[in-house]
């Protein structure tokens, strides 16, 4: 009884533990080597990730411009939050990485 009340409680801390990740747009270019560090970043960490070519998606690039008022990739949303380059402490900070 006592053990089965531990692993109770230790899946339940496992499952408050795993909090929703939010969702993460990278806005890239295929040359881009910071979009590719920041991708390669992300796998590392385990992190899910739309990837959106703005060379392919025009759309995309005139939003981000007007989102952010940059022209340069990568740009990383998370959730409504924006970074622009490659910024591991921002990144960390939203995502709650503790590196």
């Amino acid at each position: 009884m006592e053990k089965e009340k531990k692993e109770q409680k230790a899946r339940a801390k496992k499952k408050k533990a795993k909090k929703k990740q939010p969702r993460v747009l990278i806005f890239t270019t295929p040359t881009c080597s910071w979009c590719r560090r920041t991708k390669r970043y992300f796998r590392e960490k385990g992190i899910r990730f739309k990837e959106v070519d703005v060379t392919r998606d025009p759309r995309a690039a005139k939003d981000l411009v007007r989102w952010t008022g940059q022209m340069g990739v990568p740009v990383i949303r998370i959730g409504n939050q924006f970074i622009v380059g490659f910024d591991k402490p921002k990144i960390n900070k939203l995502l709650g990485i503790k590196d």
